[in-house]
């Protein structure tokens, strides 16, 4: 049975400010991406990008069911989100697929994976933004 939080006006604007933290970390870390394509910290970035995804899901979620999902049943988080937004949920299905392959393999994401995982988190944070 998948574990779910009532929020409260602290936690949308807790969760808020960590999904903007993580998308700032991986922009700086992007950065750095540019001028120099280091696989060493291409894990990191997409790591920052999950994180921000996740964090700005639970306040889209907050936001307008009053619940975020807790705990590491990724199924019942991103049925959770397309209650809000269907495509934002696809987006997290995206961020999630990849978050055992940045955060625990040993393979490398791929340049393929970073563009995805920044799309992704971006769409996320905008709509916690904005909803």
């Amino acid at each position: 049975m998948s574990r779910q939080i009532t929020c409260t006006s602290a936690t949308r604007q807790g969760r808020m400010r960590k999904a903007e933290q993580f998308l700032l970390a991986a922009e700086t870390i992007a950065e750095i991406l540019d001028q120099q394509d280091d696989p060493d910290i291409s894990d990191a970035y997409v790591t920052l990008c999950v994180h921000a995804g996740i964090a700005a899901s639970d306040v889209a979620c907050c936001k307008r069911l009053g619940v975020h999902p807790k705990g590491q049943d990724h199924a019942a988080a991103i049925s959770l989100l397309a209650q809000v937004d269907k495509k934002a949920s696809q987006h997290l299905g995206v961020l999630l697929d990849m978050k055992d392959k940045a955060e625990y393999s040993a393979r490398p994401v791929s340049g393929t994976d970073r563009k995805k995982a920044v799309r992704a988190a971006t769409a996320l944070v905008e709509l916690a933004r904005h909803l």
